[in-house]
């Protein structure tokens, strides 16, 4: 196979240089490879999203909001622990200026998440990426990216695949099934609800370290927004961890640099690459595997 060839999937190796999206497309096989990993993946997302969108139906409705009421929020605002932030302020009876202000403030990190999907998107038009925004959660944005990198080009639909699936659809679906049950569960956290949506999220985490870079990241990140969480309040931490995070990643030098290398490619070829990571793919979905989620 030659490195400026095709793989063996048959997709030309992207050039140096090419921004995110611009590269040629990616051979069926490795989009259908990676799209059938996106959906198992997603699967088990959705089992904690769904106990979560369970949990606030249930802490609704003991704050007092109707079925209707808790289930017109998730369907509109989707917006996961805002919701729940909004549900404690408005019971503690805080006017609506303060209650945009906080919330907004929790979501500050969907700053960060679009601005590292932007470079996939450029090319779409102002309105439908407003569309993609309303369904951008952490999942969302935590399996669409690692989708995009094992493509190494924009999947549209695959970034719809994973946002319903993993999120919208069970988010608003238990979402009615908490606020239909009431007041007939008094403590959700005796079950465990309350912590599969933060397991999830760290496993997904796990899954997109990569290289150093990431490593150093994700460690700084954790480091600053868990303690600074603790001490301030989670969106503290989750905006400061969110920013110094990233920027510590940055600060780390890349194979090329550390090798005073300036030109030629810094790993093996896009060609391999992605024969690499198709065969990865087909590994993580094969059916004599699947015993169970993940």
């Amino acid at each position: 196979m030659s490195s400026q060839g095709s793989s063996a999937a048959g997709q030309p190796a992207r050039p140096p240089g090419v921004a995110p999206g611009d590269g040629p497309a990616p051979s069926a096989e490795l989009l259908s490879a990676s799209r059938r990993q996106l959906l198992l993946e997603s699967a088990g997302i959705a089992i904690s999203s769904g106990g979560f969108g369970l949990v606030y139906g249930l802490a609704a409705r003991n704050a007092g909001f109707s079925p209707v009421e808790a289930m017109a929020m998730s369907v509109l605002v989707f917006a996961g622990a805002s919701q729940f932030a909004a549900v404690g302020l408005v019971t503690g009876g805080l006017a609506w200026p303060g209650i945009v202000l906080l919330t907004a403030l929790l979501n500050a990190r969907h700053l960060l998440y679009s601005a590292a999907l932007a470079p996939w998107f450029r090319t779409r038009s102002r309105a439908r990426r407003a569309s993609m925004a309303y369904v951008l959660t952490d999942e969302s944005f935590a399996l669409s990216i690692a989708h995009f990198q094992r493509l190494g080009h924009l999947d549209e639909p695959g970034y719809w695949i994973g946002a319903i699936t993993s999120t919208y659809i069970p988010w608003n679906v238990m979402t009615a099934v908490g606020a239909l049950l009431g007041g007939q569960i008094a403590d959700p956290g005796r079950l465990g609800l309350d912590v599969v949506f933060p397991a999830a999220m760290a496993g997904l985490a796990v899954g997109l370290v990569t290289a150093r870079r990431e490593l150093v990241a994700a460690v700084v990140g954790a480091g600053v927004a868990v303690p600074l969480g603790l001490a301030i309040g989670p969106a503290a931490g989750i905006v400061a961890g969110g920013l110094l995070g990233p920027l510590a990643g940055m600060a780390v030098p890349t194979k090329r640099a550390a090798t005073g290398r300036t030109g030629g490619p810094e790993t093996p070829s896009d060609a391999s690459r992605e024969a690499r990571l198709l065969a990865d793919a087909e590994a993580a979905v094969d059916p004599r595997d699947e015993v169970g989620l993940p």
